[in-house]
C-alpha cells in the first residue's frame, strides 16, 4: 500500500481525477515546491491512481512469433519510465525543488524516501499505460525497448540509495505488450557504479566505477540472471547493458567484452535459446565486434547501434541536408557492411531520433545548457533554439518537412539491416524527440512503410 503526504496527495489526486473524468491519460504534474521538512505520512492512497485512465482494448490481438533476421524490427523506446532522465520528465526534477537532484541516485540520496516513492509509483503507473501500447501497435510498430535499472530487478540485495519498486509495473507492461501483439526488448539501462557516467545510467558522474570494481560487474550479472529467470517466455530479448563506456579504454573495453560473454552464458542458462540477446558497440564502432561469439546470428545475438548527430560541435555544424548525407554516406554503408559480413551480428539501429540539435531542455543534464545556443560552454552559439524544441505548435512547416525527411532516411538505414527502434515514445516538452507527437504532427507517418521521400540514400 502506498503512503503519500498531505498537500502532495491532494494536488496529484485532483489532477488525475480531473484528467480521468475527461477521458484522457493522466500525466504527472507535480507542485513546484517540496516542503523543507516532509510532513508525516497521511492516510493511505491507492497504489493504482489512474489505471482506469488507460482504456483497455476491447479484444486482445493474437500474439504472433516474430521472425528475427527475416522481418525488420520497427520499434520505439519507452524512455524515462523506469529510468528517469531530466530532459524527458523535467517536471519530476523541478518538483524536488533541489538543483542537486540530477538523476535517480541523487533522488534517493536527497529526497525523503517515502515522498520520493509515492511520486515514483504515480509516475510508473501513469507515464506509460495500456493505451500507449494500443497506440504503438496501431502505428504499425512491432517492438518496444524498455529501459530498466538494476535497482528495479528483485535480486534481494541492497541497491541504496536507489529506490526500488518498479518491478510490478514492468511485469504489467509485459502483459500489455502481449495483449497488443507488441514484442518486448528489455534493456538494462543502469548498472551499479554507472557504466558511463551519464544520468541515463542512473548516476551522473565524472568518475564512473562500474568496470573498475568486480563487485559491480557481478551484481550486474546477478541482475541479468534474475531478469532472465523471471521473464523467460514473456519477452523476446534482453539487452545486457546500455551504452557501456568502451571509450574509456582499458580496463573498460576488456571488462565489457568479458561481461557480454558472461551475460550471454547467464541468459542462455536461465532462459534457454528462445530469448534473443542484444549487446551494444560500447562506443567502439560495430567493426570492433566482428567475430564476437561463434556463429552469432544462429545463437540469437543482435548488435544495438546508437546514432545521434548532435553531441559535438562538428556534428551540429552540419546543415539539414548534410545530416541526411552523413546518414546515407557514412552510417548506412558501415552498418550494412558489418551486418552482411560473415563475422557480423544481426544489427539494429536501436536509438536515434529526428532531433538535429541538442536544444531540448536538460538534454545534456539538469542545469546544463545546449551547445547549439552557446549555453553549454564557452563555444559560440550556432543559432537560436526557438522553434527547434518544445511544443511543436512553434515548429515551422519547413522544419516539419526536415523532420519527416530525417525520420524517413533513418528508417531506411534501419531497414537496410535488421531494423530500428526510435528514441523515444514521449517526452514532456521536447516534441522533436517524441514518436507520439510526430504521429500527431505528421512528420512521422501512421504507417511506417509510407514514404513521401523514397530512396533518399539512392
Amino acid at each position: 500500500m502506498t503512503r503519500i503526504h498531505g498537500d502532495l496527495c491532494l494536488a496529484l489526486l485532483m489532477l488525475c481525477v480531473g484528467v480521468v473524468q475527461a477521458g484522457r491519460q493522466c500525466r504527472l504534474v507535480v507542485p513546484e515546491v517540496l516542503p523543507a521538512e516532509p510532513p508525516s505520512p497521511s492516510s493511505s492512497f491507492p497504489a493504482s491512481v489512474s489505471s482506469s485512465s488507460a482504456a483497455p482494448s476491447v479484444s486482445a490481438t493474437p500474439f504472433t512469433t516474430f521472425r528475427y533476421g527475416h522481418q525488420p524490427i520497427r520499434g520505439v523506446n519507452l524512455g524515462g519510465w523506469f529510468v528517469l532522465e531530466p530532459w524527458i520528465t523535467p517536471s519530476i526534477f523541478s518538483w524536488t525543488n533541489n538543483s542537486k537532484v540530477v538523476d535517480e541516485y541523487t533522488l534517493g540520496q536527497l529526497v525523503d524516501n517515502d515522498l520520493a516513492l509515492d511520486m515514483l509509483e504515480l509516475h510508473w503507473d501513469t507515464w506509460i499505460t495500456e493505451s500507449d501500447f494500443e497506440a504503438i501497435a496501431a502505428a504499425g510498430l512491432t517492438h518496444v525497448r524498455i529501459p530498466i535499472g538494476y535497482w528495479s530487478v528483485p535480486t534481494n540485495t541492497s541497491v541504496s540509495p536507489y529506490i526500488p519498486g518498479a518491478w510490478p509495473y514492468f511485469m504489467r507492461a509485459l502483459s500489455w505488450a502481449r495483449t497488443h501483439n507488441v514484442h518486448v526488448l528489455v534493456d538494462l539501462h543502469g548498472a551499479p557504479g554507472s557504466q558511463n557516467g551519464y544520468d541515463n545510467s542512473g548516476q551522473r558522474t565524472t568518475s564512473p566505477q562500474w568496470a573498475l570494481d568486480d563487485n559491480n560487474v557481478n551484481e550486474t550479472l546477478n541482475a541479468i540472471k534474475v531478469l532472465a529467470n523471471k521473464t523467460a517466455g514473456q519477452l523476446d530479448a534482453i539487452e545486457l547493458l546500455n551504452e557501456a563506456a568502451g571509450f574509456l579504454g582499458e580496463p573498460w573495453s576488456g571488462v565489457i567484452r568479458q561481461y557480454f560473454q558472461d551475460g550471454y552464458d547467464m541468459v542462455r542458462d536461465a532462459a534457454g535459446n528462445s530469448t534473443k540477446i542484444f549487446i551494444g558497440d560500447a562506443f567502439l564502432g560495430v567493426d570492433s565486434w566482428e567475430n564476437f561469439l561463434q556463429q552469432p546470428a544462429a545463437q540469437g545475438v543482435l548488435m544495438d547501434y546508437h546514432e545521434y548527430q548532435i553531441f559535438s560541435i562538428p556534428e551540429l555544424e552540419r546543415s539539414q541536408d548534410e545530416h541526411i548525407q552523413y546518414a546515407c554516406g557514412t552510417i548506412m554503408p558501415n552498418l550494412v557492411s558489418y551486418a552482411n559480413s560473415s563475422s557480423g551480428l544481426w544489427t539494429v539501429s536501436g536509438e536515434w531520433s529526428t532531433a538535429s540539435t541538442d536544444c531540448a531542455k536538460w538534454l545534456n543534464g539538469r542545469g546544463v545548457g545546449a551547445r547549439w545556443d552557446g549555453t553549454y560552454d564557452s563555444n559560440p552559439a550556432l543559432g537560436t533554439c526557438d522553434g527547434l524544441t518544445g511544443n511543436s505548435s512553434a515548429f515551422s512547416d519547413d522544419y516539419k518537412t526536415f523532420l519527416r525527411k530525417y525520420w524517413e532516411v533513418q528508417v531506411e538505414i534501419g531497414e537496410s539491416v535488421q531494423g530500428w527502434i526510435y528514441w523515444t515514445w514521449k517526452a514532456e516538452n521536447a516534441d522533436e524527440w517524441s514518436y507520439q507527437k510526430g504521429l500527431e504532427g505528421g512528420w512521422i507517418p501512421q504507417d511506417p512503410t509510407d514514404r513521401l521521400y523514397p530512396d533518399m540514400c539512392a
